[in-house]
């Protein structure tokens, strides 16, 4: 408002319900409402069948879930965190379990934060408060990328009062509260409504156990009520916006329909992690050769393996990328690990870079090279040089079970006193309840 007035011509509303508020709060403003629907929530509407290409796109495999952590921009929000004692601190709380708890092969993690957040303290300041986790697998969306997708991809949100976490609700996405400062908002609002039913994420007990619970309990009958707040005109925006924008400039409208530009299809991104990496390995079997992992991204404390593997924690190695900033771990890991395009002129062959990487870490059982998102070349102490290549999934589109994981199945299979013409063609690498199969292929180095 200004000397009275308000200051637009016309305020742009997605539900009536926003207009009941508003008129209750600037009833001088009220004549200048427009209901026009939210062109965000009908992109997100329209993309809701690519589901499956966007959790492909981010990494996401079978057997994965996808755990997106949301944060709007506020001294109570859950990167802020400093509304209440409960929620001080509860940020690096939250990011030290993602790695320490949840299985590196079972779950995968993205943040999505405001942009006022990356633009008001800087991308380096924040990529510096992200360090650790990111180190240990975390993905930062970037601002105003693809959150959308993510959101879509999502099998539960971890999330304040943000438009974000209400945007994932509404389309049926489990929501756990981080921080909620309902004082904040107004009572009649939608997301204040969120906040009175949505379950909260506590210190006490384990992370992984309140997602899997959330996961396991949520009824998505729910969500109906919450996407009928969020617009009264879904799927109608480009045509109500035109139309008003149009009419605000009296000219006609063009011919051609109104249409929104569909969300596009993320880059692949899987998860990197270059901090060290402690893996279980359990249920190793002959008949037919079987291993189970169960990995864990370590920054900081080392995981405790009370409630890894059911079938009981056999052996236990450390895994290692090169790249890791931890240096003086990459001397005494039992794998170390290199991720490059195949054939990289400045690594060479991996026949060449695995019998360099012996050679630099003497101490490690086996080097690993990976070159594509399917499969790797290990070299062990003995000698050997192997293929090892994951089956494609029914669909034929490759296995995206990190490869990594294929290093430390072969590499446990051979401490437990088996050999490597035991394994015959293949073994098969359990990471929860997912199974990989991998082919295992001696190779000729001169031939690599």
């Amino acid at each position: 408002m200004e000397n009275g007035r308000p200051l637009a011509t016309a305020t742009v509303l997605s539900h009536p319900e926003q207009l009941a508020r508003l008129r209750a709060a600037c009833p001088a403003a009220a004549p200048t409402a427009v209901l026009a629907g939210d062109p965000c929530y009908d992109r997100i509407l329209a993309a809701l069948p690519d589901r499956d290409r966007f959790r492909r796109a981010l990494g996401v495999g079978p057997g994965q879930r996808l755990i997106v952590v949301s944060s709007t921009w506020a001294p109570r929000s859950l990167f802020g965190g400093s509304g209440s004692a409960e929620s001080a601190d509860l940020l690096p709380w939250l990011l030290s379990r993602l790695a320490a708890e949840l299985p590196a092969d079972e779950y995968r993690s993205v943040a999505v934060l405001h942009p006022n957040i990356w633009y008001g303290h800087g991308p380096g300041q924040v990529r510096a408060w992200l360090d650790n986790a990111r180190r240990a697998g975390l993905d930062a969306i970037p601002p105003l990328a693809e959150w959308r997708q993510a959101l879509i991809a999502a099998d539960c949100v971890l999330g304040d009062h943000s438009s974000v976490t209400y945007y994932a609700a509404s389309i049926g996405v489990p929501v756990l509260l981080g921080a909620f400062p309902q004082e904040d908002l107004d009572p009649l609002s939608p997301v204040a409504a969120l906040g009175r039913t949505a379950p909260r994420l506590v210190r006490r007990g384990t992370l992984r156990a309140q997602i899997d619970r959330v996961i396991a309990s949520h009824d998505p009958t729910r969500s109906k009520d919450l996407a009928e707040l969020t617009s009264s005109a879904p799927e109608e925006s480009a045509v109500l916006l035109r139309r008003l924008f149009y009419g605000l400039m009296d000219i006609p409208e063009p011919a051609h329909p109104a249409l929104l530009d569909p969300l596009p299809l993320p880059p692949f991104r899987p998860a990197r992690r270059t901090a060290p990496v402690r893996v279980l390995a359990g249920g190793i079997g002959d008949d037919p050769p079987a291993v189970a992992l169960g990995r864990y991204a370590v920054v900081g404390g080392e995981p405790d393996p009370a409630e890894e593997l059911a079938v009981g924690v056999e052996s236990a190695h450390t895994l290692v990328d090169e790249e890791t900033r931890d240096t003086g771990r990459l001397r005494v890991a039992d794998i170390v690990v290199r991720r490059a395009p195949e054939d990289d002129p400045r690594l060479g062959p991996p026949a060449a870079w695995t019998a360099e990487a012996l050679d630099r870490y003497p101490f490690c059982g086996l080097v690993a090279y990976v070159d594509g998102p399917d499969r790797c070349v290990v070299r062990t102490r003995e000698g050997d040089l192997v293929r090892l290549s994951a089956a494609p999934a029914p669909d034929g589109r490759p296995d995206l079970c990190d490869p990594a994981a294929y290093a430390s199945a072969l590499h446990a299979w051979l401490t437990s006193g088996r050999d490597l013409a035991a394994a015959g063609a293949g073994i098969s690498i359990r990471t929860g309840s997912t199974a990989h199969r991998v082919r295992v292929e001696v190779v000729d180095p001169a031939a690599s």
